[in-house]
């Protein structure tokens, strides 16, 4: 049962990919393609992707439980999600009196003070690069995007 939640969410991650693999390709594909109807522009969406913005949208933020025996492990990815190439930094995270049993990385996840925690010590996060790290609690912290720094 545990899998499942880690199964969807690396088959996201897949797709995900698959799709900055797929529109940002060279020319020389030689993959056959099918024509399919064209969906209808939005400006401001036109315009999101002329200047290669990113928003608080492309990073995501998932957590699930790992181990089901003594104190409860529970996984955390941070992906960058951003299809322009926009490396986000400094991004804090609201979690709360964040405590863990097991020790987690400071470089990959530390709380800076109540209801601060910095990813990746501040430095940016690539497009399509994973931040994972668990911790060891006897509940899981909701963890949340506070702020960052997008390109």
């Amino acid at each position: 049962m545990t899998l499942l939640p880690m199964i969807l969410y690396l088959m996201i991650v897949i797709i995900i990919v698959s799709n900055v693999e797929f529109h940002s390709g060279s020319g020389n594909d030689t993959r056959n393609t099918t024509t399919t109807k064209a969906e209808p522009t939005y400006p401001n969406h036109r315009k999101l992707l002329q200047h290669g913005s990113c928003t608080n949208r492309d990073l995501s933020i998932s957590q699930s439980k790992g181990s089901s025996s003594g104190i409860p492990q529970y996984i955390v990815e941070i992906v960058n999600t951003c299809v322009h190439g926009c490396a986000t930094s400094n991004i804090h995270l609201h979690c709360g009196w964040f405590a863990s049993a097991k020790m987690v990385n400071p470089k990959t996840f530390q709380r800076l003070s109540y209801d601060d925690c910095l990813v990746n010590g501040g430095r940016p996060l690539k497009t399509s690069q994973i931040i994972r790290f668990t911790y060891s609690n006897s509940f899981m912290y909701p963890i949340t995007l506070k702020f960052a720094d997008f390109c």
